[in-house]
């Protein structure tokens, strides 16, 4: 009913087949696979390219497809996460054309999304923020609606570090913002890649819009922050995120997953939950890496049939 598998990026330094090797020998019935341009990475966990979109032919296509099905295991979507509303026009230009070329992949390679940010001038407000989103994305959405892929926005703030201070690089952050998204874009192609995590660092309930947006959860990730009460109470929800708090496994924060697989199950949604690592106490060594993604999947499994 509900499918367990991981994003791609935790494996930044394995090959598109180690991947699916790692998911098919562990359980996995599907993974998320990143798909950035190749080159240098601006953060950590970018910058990953498990499938090259700037190479895929047919014949790589036909491979990657009869690939994954041998070893039993699916791509739940094509990940890539820039910053389409870069304050700088080339760059921002860049970030959309590379995002189409994922959503034209994606369609080739049958897989039903591509997992994006909105992104955001953080200097600017929501406000002229918006108006560089009804310039850009609606074209985005009708491209990717055209060939049949869906598009889901992760809900991270992208503020985490003084670099991204004040207003962070993707402004999809909250139930309000994704409100005027889908009234300026009623398409329902576009949607969310639903992190349940960022809304416990925002302050924010992280179940109800399960079920207040249940026609637009096209992907959901798995991952846990913990808020720390004696940073937090030091520094303030006005300091940078990572002062107060980190991202975790499952199970090792905040999130109530009982309540959350209440509500995923209520909604009956039908996909994929992918488990993202970003939890710094698994990064020492690839055993720890992998401990992480397999820690996670045993303490989900209690919720999956």
């Amino acid at each position: 009913m509900l499918d367990l598998g991981f994003v791609s990026a935790i494996l930044a330094d394995r090959s598109f087949e180690q991947v699916i090797d790692f998911a098919s020998a562990n359980g996995f019935r599907c993974v998320e696979i990143m798909c950035w341009p190749k080159g240098k990475a601006e953060r950590r966990y970018a910058g990953v390219t498990h499938i090259d979109v700037m190479t895929l032919d047919s014949k790589k296509a036909k491979y990657v497809k009869a690939y994954a099905a041998d070893k039993g295991v699916y791509i739940s979507g094509l990940g890539y996460y820039p910053n389409p509303l870069d304050p700088d026009p080339k760059q921002a230009k860049f970030f959309v054309d590379h995002l189409k070329k994922v959503i034209k992949a994606a369609s080739v390679l049958n897989i039903p999304v591509v997992n994006t940010f909105i992104g955001r001038d953080y200097t600017k407000s929501i406000d002229e923020n918006f108006v560089r989103f009804k310039k850009t994305w609606p074209a985005v959405i009708v491209y990717a609606e055209d060939l049949g892929v869906k598009i889901g926005i992760e809900n991270c703030p992208m503020l985490f570090t003084n670099d991204e201070w004040p207003g962070g690089k993707n402004m999809a952050i909250s139930p309000a913002v994704w409100d005027r998204m889908f009234e300026i874009i009623p398409s329902k192609t576009l949607g969310l890649n639903y992190d349940p995590s960022h809304m416990i660092w925002q302050m924010m309930d992280p179940i109800q819009p399960i079920y207040d947006y249940k026609d637009r959860i096209h992907h959901i990730h798995l991952k846990d922050a913990k808020v720390y009460r004696n940073r937090l109470d030091r520094n303030g929800i006005l300091s940078t995120p990572l002062t107060y708090h980190s991202p975790k496994l499952p199970g090792l924060g905040d999130v109530n997953w009982n309540h959350f697989f209440t509500a995923v199950t209520d909604i009956r949604y039908r996909g994929p939950l992918c488990i993202e690592v970003e939890d710094k106490a698994f990064e020492g060594s690839d055993q720890d890496i992998e401990k992480a993604i397999l820690t996670a999947r045993n303490y989900l499994r209690q919720y999956l049939a």
